[in-house]
């Protein structure tokens, strides 16, 4: 095909799609969210003592409960969640609480003692980090008590054989959605937390598709910052091969995709080769995700990856 003729396509094929993508523009909307559940009534207490908090703490703590979305007003230290056999999630940031007390020095004790005086108590405040139980993965059952029930999963069980046949590593929770190509592991918020749970899956496969860059998988090029345009351009790649791999699955989000690529719409206008390169690069991931299934059928319907 002359040159010409190419760059007429890639201009023709690019303006449809900018026209597509400027009709459908919106504000970002994250397809997840703090579940349709109000954080429960109660005084906070300390999931592993069972002491309830008292005094500014219980304020602290009702506050950062409600901003946090929590099901539960259960809070625990770290080296708590570890001795009640789970950990804090990585990445989750703790709560300040403060603690009160008097106590006497030995030199105020040795003083009254020598002197016939009675020896005079020194506040104290003490000032420690407390993470709620939401917070925190593979804790005992009970650690969870008086929570509220999240919904039930509506899973789809093929996505799901598909997800757990490619051994990614997939964690599950927090409420933000990332692929972490130094450590090679994926974490998505729970499928209950997103408001129409069919949206789950868009984002599944939205972070394998970044996932499937890994230099021991197809070997593509990380870098940039948010906002920059490598950045942006990995982010179309991703999300297309979600597009893909959903409409192989017969997956129907409710989040259209060209919602979520359109805020990478800057890059496509500013070079018309810009959506072919990722469309190709997002065949090639959907088309190595897509390659599992084979796997998964013979393994018969997975279970959820955590």
């Amino acid at each position: 095909m002359p040159e010409s003729k190419r760059q007429t396509i890639y201009q023709e094929v690019t303006e449809r799609i900018i026209r597509e993508l400027e009709a459908g523009r919106v504000p970002w909307v994250q397809p997840w969210g703090k579940p349709e559940i109000e954080t429960p009534l109660g005084l906070p207490k300390n999931a592993a003592t069972r002491k309830a908090y008292s005094g500014i703490n219980i304020l602290i703590l009702w506050g950062a409960a409600i901003e946090l979305g929590a099901r539960a007003q259960n809070w625990l230290t770290f080296r708590q969640a570890k001795a009640l056999g789970g950990s804090v999630r990585k990445g989750e940031r703790g709560t300040t609480v403060v603690y009160a007390d008097r106590f006497i020095p030995k030199a105020e004790l040795e003083r009254a003692d020598a002197e016939g005086d009675d020896a005079q108590a020194v506040p104290f405040l003490k000032r420690y980090t407390v993470f709620n139980v939401d917070q925190c993965e593979g804790l005992r059952e009970d650690a969870h008590a008086g929570a509220s029930p999240l919904p039930e999963c509506e899973a789809i069980s093929h996505a799901e054989a598909l997800i757990a046949a490619t051994g990614a590593d997939f964690r599950i929770g927090g409420d933000k959605a990332f692929y972490v190509p130094s450590k090679d592991y994926i974490q998505v918020p729970p499928q209950p937390a997103f408001f129409e749970q069919i949206n789950y899956y868009r984002t599944c496969f939205h972070e394998l598709g970044h996932w499937s860059g890994h230099e021991s998988r197809l070997a593509r090029e990380f870098k940039g910052r948010f906002g920059s345009k490598p950045y942006a351009r990995e982010e179309l790649v991703a999300e297309m091969a979600s597009a893909f791999i959903c409409a192989s699955l017969s997956i129907v989000p409710t989040v259209r995709h060209t919602d979520y690529i359109a805020d990478w719409l800057e890059v496509v206008k500013e070079d018309e080769r810009a959506i072919f390169n990722a469309a190709s690069l997002a065949s090639k991931a959907a088309d190595f995700i897509l390659a599992f299934q084979v796997s998964a059928a013979d393994a018969g319907a997975g279970e959820r990856v955590a």
